[in-house]
């Protein structure tokens, strides 16, 4: 079977590989609901792991969603992981196009960058319309945002490698 060369740094397509972003979304939205799960209850006192889920769900569900109780919610949950997910994939899909002609380390650092706008957007711009968030800048805050960026810019680095791979095999 004769070497292949798969573009290991650099896309160079006119476009982004959109499944690998949405790809991408669902890993760093993975990423950053489980470093929120285990930091929050850890350095927040009076919080457990389901204080963020709660946060996100009274985005779909309204201020009652919000805790008071910290316990597990099924319907909280199903909202928020509909609202995190899309809006996850939404900003992969932005990051993508951002990031897609870059080689994988200059996608790390547009991914710091990424995260960090991001959390500005979510816990500046949007605190008019969910003014619960407010109280959630922190520095846990930012570093699981960075953790988004940086885990979603890697993410879809691979896994556009691996579709590139099976483009080429396949054709």
């Amino acid at each position: 079977m004769p070497h292949v060369h798969v573009m290991s740094h650099v896309e160079h397509g006119r476009t982004p590989h959109w499944n690998s972003a949405v790809g991408a979304g669902i890993i760093a939205g993975i990423v950053f609901l489980v470093l929120e799960m285990l930091l929050v209850p850890l350095f927040v006192p009076g919080t457990t792991p389901w204080t963020p889920v709660r946060m996100v769900g009274a985005i779909a569900l309204g201020q009652d969603a919000l805790p008071p109780p910290h316990t597990f919610s099924l319907t909280v949950f199903l909202a928020a992981a509909l609202v995190h997910f899309a809006l996850s994939i939404i900003y992969a899909l932005i990051g993508a196009y951002l990031i897609f002609r870059l080689d994988t380390w200059a996608a790390l650092l547009v991914g710091v960058v990424g995260g960090l706008l991001i959390y500005y957007v979510n816990f500046y711009g949007f605190t008019g319309l969910f003014p619960w968030f407010a109280e959630a800048r922190n520095w846990i805050s930012i570093l699981t945002h960075i953790a988004f960026g940086v885990s979603g810019a890697w993410a879809y680095k691979e896994l556009a490698k691996r579709e590139v791979l099976h483009e080429v095999r396949t054709a």
